[in-house]
């Protein structure tokens, strides 16, 4: 065993020690690092103070009994025990017990076993600390880059995690959550919902890589919904207001073209103020798109024919004839039984469609510009 030089017994730390153990025992406690220098005391004149006691514990290992006769020889020394304090085999420090050692003997070694449990546990918070704040890092880095970088691939080394695991991003709006209800959602999807890599972008709104299931290559949505479905006991008690599902993409860099499509259809439903709960990109990836074009000169040219359709449709009922149309991939027979229609009304209504915008609905080109307008304005 040997002195490790290491933030293992920090400053803060060793107070724990001295207020802790000092809560049951009535005697002065000491904390020395590895240098053998006092950090944490029940006489705080004494920090900052080098114990050749402390130093004597370390370079041979070993418990040093100080009686007041010993005390009178030595530099920073009152009597006591000083018993040397190891983590993960390591001497980090000494734990000084002020007092005559026939009396203070008794409590050394369940004291010395107190303060290193409190090191462990320290250590353990802060490693979790650290795995939590690289996670969030490994997040932003994947959602924001295409290719991985030498410091990607060595947090995911470092975390365990395996890029080649198939994700979709969600990202899971919430409102007004409280920080309690947040911790407890970050941890069920870091600790419950294994393999799963989540980071907050804003107060209200996680991100969240999703693992996914293929079959031949190919991630089905719908499969998906019904999974996710898992999560909505955990998710509502967090306030839960809408969860956006972006596509799958293979591939590295597939992760944020993953984000990028679920950011692009999380706009479009704030745009059209869909009710929804759950919003896959794969049932609105056209509108998704064009919500990119939704303030620019080529969104205005795309939308002009169908804007002068709206302006000569009062009552709405060509638009509804014209989305209907569209929706039942412009079956004719299909369009005018969801209408509650008879064929010919329909006919009439598409005839008065194309005088209106001057474009013929059967060519492909055409009713394309009219749908992309239509899709625009919606």
């Amino acid at each position: 065993m040997h002195i490790i030089r290491s933030n293992y017994l920090k400053d803060s730390t060793a107070r724990q020690i001295v207020q802790r153990t000092m809560s049951i025992i009535h005697y002065s406690v000491n904390v020395m690092d590895e240098h053998g220098v006092i950090i944490a005391s029940g006489e705080p004149a004494r920090i900052h103070q080098r114990h050749e006691g402390a130093i004597l514990a370390l370079t041979e290992n070993r418990i040093v009994e100080i009686d007041n006769a010993t005390a009178g020889q030595l530099k920073g020394v009152k009597p006591g025990i000083n018993l040397p304090i190891s983590f993960q085999d390591q001497l980090i420090g000494v734990l000084g017990i002020s007092g005559e050692p026939s009396e203070v003997r008794a409590y050394a070694e369940l004291v010395k076993m107190a303060a290193e449990l409190i090191i462990e546990q320290m250590a353990l918070l802060e490693q979790k600390q650290w795995d939590k704040r690289y996670r969030e890092e490994l997040v932003n880095q994947l959602i924001l880059q295409d290719v991985y970088s030498s410091s990607l691939n060595s947090m995911v080394s470092y975390l365990g995690v395996n890029l080649l695991q198939p994700r979709v991003v969600l990202i899971v709006e919430l409102h007004q959550p409280d920080s309690e209800i947040l911790r407890n959602l970050i941890d069920f999807f870091e600790y419950s919902a294994r393999d799963h890599l989540v980071t907050f972008t804003d107060f209200n709104e996680l991100v969240v890589l999703k693992p996914v299931n293929l079959k031949q290559g190919e991630w089905d949505p719908q499969q998906e919904l019904a999974e996710l479905q898992r999560f909505r006991g955990q998710i509502e008690s967090a306030g839960f207001f809408r969860m956006t599902v972006g596509g799958y993409f293979a591939g590295e860099g597939g992760i944020r073209r993953s984000y990028q499509t679920a950011k692009a259809t999380q706009a479009m439903a704030r745009r059209l103020k869909l009710k929804n709960k759950y919003v896959f990109y794969s049932d609105h990836a056209l509108p998704a798109l064009l919500g990119g074009l939704a303030d620019s000169w080529q969104a205005q040219e795309l939308s002009r024919v169908w804007l002068k359709l709206v302006a000569q449709d009062n009552k709405g009922i060509l638009q509804t004839t014209l989305k209907q149309y569209f929706e039942q991939n412009c079956d004719p027979s299909q369009t005018a039984a969801s209408l509650y229609i008879h064929i010919n009304t329909l006919r009439y209504r598409l005839q008065r469609i194309e005088e209106i915008t001057s474009l013929k609905i059967n060519d492909m080109q055409q009713a394309a510009w009219l749908y992309i307008g239509m899709k625009l304005q919606s």
